[in-house]
């Protein structure tokens, strides 16, 4: 009787541990587009896998889920998202989309409407957001290429976001950093998009523990 009694001891203890230990799990979900699907590379060689890795060792309860599809547009990403907040209930977001919108000459402020959508169906499910921007090459228009650059700015003030602007930064003008497309980081370009991101990415993340 003593050792069943102390083996239905042990056995609530555990189950109280690993209940406790899944209660304070968080989930974040990183919604992107090629730059963030480790495009025409390994999956473990991406950005958010490196991120993963890293936060394995310093924030051993965060999960990370990658939704990032490559082509996708913000269109895309709006329809999908609903179901992904609901299936994954993110602790914190990771928004990297419009690039495709852009370079396909989409209209920017559905661009802007279909981003805001986002921002404001993570929030209403309780998700901390941090919204990275972008920029298109200059061929496309001066005119064009900075409304599309600042949208991601005015979207961050309209909703207090976490704000990073530009994610290729010493990235995208290197060619030891980038691929044969001049617009998809390579290997080695990994890293130095991930350096660019965990300043605004960490903070979050530590505030909420």
């Amino acid at each position: 009787m003593f050792f069943k009694r102390q083996f239905k001891q042990l056995l609530t203890m555990t189950l109280v541990l690993l209940f406790s230990s899944m209660a304070s799990a968080s989930t974040l979900l990183v919604m992107g587009d090629s730059l963030s699907a480790a495009y025409n590379l390994r999956q473990q060689d991406g950005w958010v896998s490196l991120l993963e890795t890293q936060l394995s060792q310093s924030h051993p309860d965060i999960k990370v889920i990658n939704a990032s599809v490559s082509g996708e547009t913000t269109q895309g990403g709006l329809s999908r998202f609903s179901s992904l907040l609901s299936s994954h209930q993110p602790d914190f977001v990771i928004l990297e989309l419009g690039a495709n919108d852009a370079l396909r000459g989409y209209p920017l402020d559905q661009t802007t409407q279909n981003l805001e959508t986002m921002v404001e169906q993570a929030q209403n499910a309780g998700a901390t957001l941090l919204l990275v921007g972008n920029r298109i090459p200059q061929n496309y228009g001066k005119r064009y290429t900075d409304m599309f650059f600042n949208l991601y700015q005015n979207v961050a003030e309209k909703y207090q976001l976490a704000y990073l602007p530009f994610m290729l930064e010493n990235v995208a003008l290197n060619p030891d950093y980038m691929q044969n497309d001049g617009l998809h980081p390579n290997k080695k370009g990994q890293p130095v998009v991930l350096k660019n991101i965990l300043p605004h990415l960490l903070p979050l993340l530590d505030k909420a523990n």
